[in-house]
């Protein structure tokens, strides 16, 4: 899968896909993740990629022509399933779409700034806008990121015990159950007994309980319910 990120800030972008497991992916070559830098595309001799919104009002917004320079020289060179746009008011990000998303090929992310982008860009080269949550962030590198980590975590060969991804919480609709390690009892805070009984079918039983349980519990409105 090859991930390109559009942003005016590409240093932000650096340090996240350098370690853990988005840097294995991309050291086996599972994953190839670049970050592209609008203001390489920009014609103005100051590098700007923004201006005044027409009609006046707060904010600057990202201008149309850099961003529709930098995606023609993208899709001029491969074919994209996917160009994101990160925005507040996108369609919430969520594991079925992660999941989905892991599918794909190639997909283009653009990170938001300032005010917004031009509307045209979203009409018109935009395929899916996401929002990784009902609050405003200072650009859409942190989403961009995000939504990349959620994805090559999925793609095979990124995590080494594969069915560890695919009992993450939310791939069943649920939250995870509790999980416990050694020692069995530390300071008298003791692992439940079903999970050192080494029954296979009663401990499956177990832990879908317990995540039926916690998901009542904490997010009630994933099981159709009303928080």
């Amino acid at each position: 899968m090859r991930i390109d990120i559009i942003t005016v800030l590409p240093e932000l972008l650096r340090s996240p896909f350098d370690d853990s497991i988005i840097r294995r992916a991309r050291s086996k070559g599972i994953a190839e993740i670049n970050v592209v830098n609008l203001r390489d595309f920009s014609t103005d001799r100051h590098k700007s990629v923004d201006d005044y919104p027409f009609g006046g009002g707060a904010g600057m917004v990202m201008m149309i022509e850099p961003v529709y320079n930098c995606i023609t020289h993208l899709t001029a060179q491969r074919r994209y399933d996917e160009i994101i746009y990160t925005s507040p008011d996108g369609v919430p990000f969520s594991q079925p779409v992660a999941n989905e998303l892991s599918m794909k090929e190639n997909i283009i992310i653009l990170a938001g700034h300032y005010k917004g982008i031009d509307q045209r860009i979203r009409d018109h080269l935009i395929t899916r806008e996401v929002s990784i949550g009902d609050y405003v962030l200072t650009g859409g590198e942190l989403p961009a990121a995000v939504i990349t980590d959620a994805i090559v975590r999925l793609l095979p060969g990124a995590i080494s015990d594969a069915e560890s991804a695919l009992s993450d919480s939310f791939q069943d609709g649920l939250l995870a159950p509790p999980q416990y390690t050694r020692p069995a009892d530390f300071k008298g805070w003791k692992v439940p007994d079903i999970l050192l009984g080494g029954n296979t079918k009663e401990i499956e039983k177990w832990r879908f309980e317990q995540s039926l349980r916690i998901t009542g519990e904490k997010r009630p409105g994933l099981m159709g319910e009303e928080t």
